[in-house]
């Protein structure tokens, strides 16, 4: 999977997680069920962004969720997951963005990709995603033709680029593209006045998504001679950070301009994600769960910083008051909801390999919540692991009992969310 929305648990809690699993294993689901088990290779987090935005303005709708058999990447279990023209229309983006990537990867011969064989049958199956995803677009109406000549564009235009050449120019072709996927989320729930202001949503997410892409490979770049459009057009990162921020801007004024049953997702996602996608790249990010503990008083606590302490959706291993002093600090008042988790002896070596073995396997320890095999500690799942304090400061400082994720409240309320 790839993308620049990469949110962790943390940050969403347990309702909008549960939401952004259903759009992701749906969108997972769609690919297999229209082009085959392979094409589930090809699901994509910004992709499902457009199967997030078509139920956020269509509201629940009979036959919308599903529920789906016990999958490996959920740690076996079953879930309820998105269905219907949204999760297709995000499978048709996914394949056309995928084939983009393989084609952007031949052309910049990555790896073996610089070996002709290779090259040619990267070039097919690009091909053979291009024929899907336009199959499964004009299921729902959408012509992923516009997609594909944006692609095709690309090339073209980053070969005249030179210094002095507005780094835009070279955006040019993503945000066309991606305007129109976005646009066409307010035709499958039936909001056509959407479709301005989602179409400049999208061009400005496609212009993110562009720069986000340039600035994190930059050095990479550089080291292995690869076409960058920053450094071919002369552009400083404090102006790709000026960009990037009024892409930001732009994007908030233009969700508040359209109408949504449930803005809830969409604003956490392309909002607030954003935003830490952003810092992530240009190493801004300021971590939320390092923040001080409070005593109910508002004061500080001895003893230290305790992650998650001021965390609307608390700790993600199950200890919301514990410190460094241990749980039983004097400081502070008793857990909610009963004591803690009782503590259990670590397991032996051989018993800690053969729970590790079963975790792996299972892919409990990419995807869920589990105890360490050998600690018996609780732990986040590998897939958080890179991105669980990445930035996030769960909207702690923003407006409302319950933060600003929880209800979306500062949509409009001035805190600068």
């Amino acid at each position: 999977m790839f993308g620049i929305v990469r949110p962790c648990s943390h940050r969403l809690g347990e309702r909008f997680k549960a939401e952004w699993m259903a759009h992701l294993c749906g969108l997972c689901l769609a690919l297999r069920g229209d082009h085959g088990q392979l094409a589930r290779v090809v699901t994509n987090y910004d992709g499902l962004l457009v199967s997030v935005l078509t139920e956020a303005q269509s509201g629940p709708v009979a036959g919308a969720r599903r529920t789906a058999g016990p999958c490996p990447l959920r740690g076996m279990r079953t879930a309820s997951v998105a269905r219907g023209e949204g999760a297709r229309l995000a499978a048709a983006v996914s394949l056309v963005l995928a084939s983009a990537k393989v084609r952007d990867h031949v052309a910049d011969r990555d790896g073996l990709l610089a070996r002709a064989p290779f090259a040619a049958a990267a070039r097919t199956v690009a091909r053979g995603w291009d024929r899907a995803g336009a199959r499964t677009g004009a299921a729902v109406g959408f012509d992923t033709g516009v997609l594909v000549e944006a692609v095709d564009r690309q090339a073209g235009v980053e070969s005249l680029a030179g210094p002095g050449t507005p780094v835009l120019v070279v955006t040019e072709p993503t945000e066309t593209a991606t305007a129109a996927a976005f646009a066409h989320t307010a035709v499958l729930a039936g909001r056509p006045g959407n479709a301005a202001p989602l179409g400049e949503a999208g061009a400005l997410f496609g212009r993110l998504a562009h720069l986000l892409d340039a600035v994190e490979d930059q050095a990479a770049d550089a080291a292995s001679g690869a076409w960058n459009p920053l450094t071919a057009t002369g552009t400083s990162r404090e102006e790709a950070r000026r960009l990037c921020d009024d892409a930001l801007h732009g994007i908030r004024l233009a969700l508040r301009e359209a109408e949504f049953t449930d803005r809830g997702l969409a604003h956490l996602l392309l909002v607030h994600e954003l935003r830490n996608s952003v810092d992530r790249a240009f190493g801004t990010t300021s971590c939320g769960h390092a923040q001080g503990l409070l005593l109910p008083d508002g004061s500080p606590a001895a003893g230290g910083a305790a992650p998650e302490a001021n965390n609307p959706y608390g700790n993600p291993y199950g200890n919301p008051y514990g410190t460094p002093q241990g749980p039983g600090s004097p400081l502070l008042p008793p857990p909610p909801g009963g004591p803690q988790r009782p503590h259990k002896p670590p397991r032996g070596l051989l018993a800690g390999c053969a729970v590790f073995l079963g975790l792996f396997c299972t892919c409990q320890m990419c995807c869920t919540e589990h105890d360490g095999p050998w600690s018996r500690q609780r732990r986040d799942p590998w897939c958080d692991a890179g991105d669980a304090c990445d930035g996030c400061d769960c909207c702690s400082n923003c407006c409302g009992d319950g933060g600003c994720c929880d209800g979306c409240c500062c949509d409009g309320c001035g805190c600068d969310c």
